[in-house]
């Protein structure tokens, strides 16, 4: 927490240290799987949880909170430029994806489905800060997408519904709206939130 990232290259080298090699020497270690693994059930379960995300992430995307912070880190969209972003933005998904379903969740199975509890209140504690509904939909997704995982015994499906999702996020706020945002918000005003 007190390392200083002032950029996304800084992001990519901290959390490729910090979440993904911390936890394969831990892995390592102890023998613990972290879920580095493809196999006909992770491929189903992440088309699955994939298709079930993408809606959320289309109707954020036309949200006023999540079209004013995303994307998180300067882009255009030109593909030269959005590409690279894109792909610097997925190894960070790994990272956190390895750190929080990898070894908070798949590399503590043996204690049962209760592994998808471990992580969601430190999850949502990372994004604080972030758009009101993103932080109240962190926990519930980390449950999800731990589930997902756990099932799998592979972290696939979250590494793509969240890296897929993320890029997909960032390209659609650099464009027009899909969703005319008064929609959006018509639809979620029983939220008690700014959004």
């Amino acid at each position: 927490m007190e390392w200083e990232i002032t950029g996304l290259e800084q992001r990519v080298f901290h959390d490729t240290v910090v979440y993904i090699l911390g936890p394969a020497i831990l892995a390592v270690f102890y023998g613990r799987h972290l879920g580095w693994r493809v196999d006909r059930l992770a491929v189903k379960n992440t088309v699955l949880l994939a298709l079930f995300v993408l809606p959320f992430y289309i109707v954020g995307s036309s949200l006023p909170s999540v079209r004013a912070y995303y994307p998180m880190w300067e882009t255009g969209a030109a593909l030269n430029q959005y590409l690279p972003h894109a792909l610097k933005q997925f190894v960070v998904v790994v990272a956190a994806e390895t750190y929080f379903r990898g070894l908070l969740c798949v590399g503590i199975r043996e204690i049962g489905f209760k592994s998808v509890f471990v992580s969601p209140i430190i999850y949502t504690f990372q994004h604080l800060g972030k758009p009101p509904i993103e932080i109240i939909l962190s926990g519930p997704t980390d449950v999800l997408f731990g589930a997902v995982d756990y099932k799998s015994d592979s972290i696939l499906p979250s590494i793509v519904a969240h890296g897929a999702g993320l890029a997909l996020l960032d390209w659609l706020v650099l464009h027009e709206p899909l969703l005319p945002p008064e929609q959006v918000l018509a639809w979620l005003r029983w939220l008690p939130l700014p959004l």
